[in-house]
């Protein structure tokens, strides 16, 4: 089971977590067929996005999107509450360049994208939206995102991704803020330089607690009960229905007389849904009543 894995070091002001995540990968990018190149930038995404929700402790969506004027225009993966304990919800999808040609499979995000900014949208059930923009100016997804903490939030953090086309995983250190209680004071560059020597292969292959066990053996380290996460899009009927009605009367209209029905598709998830004339009346005449057509 793909899971979320958070850690503590004893006697200092350092915490982690670390993700897998192929299976969940592998639904998402399954359903989308994207070159193999795009599949794993988006891959590294889907494992940063779980891994910044979980240190967030956010309750409510994140959005972390690349984009640039780059082969590939848009990069963005998203995080979902679960319902009744069943973790984070993950969904992805990238928009390609129609006129540009892709790079080699060992492209940089930089060669992918092109130039560009990275946008983390936190979206809280309870609480104000925030949005924070940081530019595309490291190679890698994890450079940007440590230098964003860095700016944005002011605590150092490291992160480290990896993903190839059966795997996905994701290693993330950070800090807390300083406590004077604390006696290990050098714990942040001595973790940093231990978690350095985490090789890729590695990363993507062992279980969690190996790797906690390899890197840390020495340490004084604290491990909690892991998190699910999985594949999860929050399309639906209902909230395409409410989409369709925006475009008002005679719109739709139009389109059913010329088509006979309205089909639309979830660009996440490929999931179809058809409404027909009647459903179109109804949500016309009645945009939150429920449809005719039994489905």
């Amino acid at each position: 089971m793909d899971h979320i894995q958070r850690f503590i070091f004893d006697d200092t002001n350092v915490r982690g977590e670390l993700v897998k995540a192929d299976d969940t990968c592998l639904d998402i990018i399954n359903r989308h067929g994207y070159p193999e190149v795009v599949n794993r930038q988006l891959s590294e995404m889907l494992a940063a996005v779980a891994l910044l929700t979980a240190t967030i402790k956010l309750d409510g969506v994140l959005t972390l999107e690349v984009k640039g004027n780059g082969p590939v225009s848009l990069l963005m993966a998203e995080s979902n509450p679960g319902h009744d304990d069943n973790g984070q919800r993950l969904r992805a999808i990238a928009r390609l360049a129609e006129d540009q040609p892709l790079p080699d499979e060992g492209a940089t995000l930089q060669e992918l994208v092109g130039d560009g900014h990275i946008v983390m949208t936190l979206d809280p059930r309870d609480g104000q939206r925030y949005q924070g923009i940081v530019a595309l100016e490291s190679e890698t997804l994890a450079q940007c995102l440590e230098s964003y903490f860095e700016r944005s939030e002011q605590l150092p953090s490291r992160l480290w991704l990896s993903a190839s086309k059966t795997h996905a995983a994701g290693l993330m250190l950070q800090t807390l803020p300083e406590d004077a209680s604390l006696k290990d004071t050098d714990a942040w560059p001595r973790l940093n330089m231990l978690a350095d020597t985490l090789k890729s292969e590695e990363l993507l292959e062992l279980p969690a607690r190996e790797i906690l066990t390899r890197l840390f053996h020495e340490e004084q380290i604290r491990v909690f009960e892991p998190d699910p996460i999985g594949f999860g899009c929050t399309c639906s009927r209902e909230r395409f229905a409410s989409a369709l009605h925006q475009l008002g009367p005679d719109e739709l209209r139009s389109v059913v007389e010329e088509q006979g029905e309205l089909s639309t598709t979830c660009h996440f998830c490929n999931t179809d849904y058809t409404f027909s004339a009647a459903d179109i009346e109804a949500l016309i005449e009645s945009p939150d009543a429920p449809s005719p057509t039994l489905h």
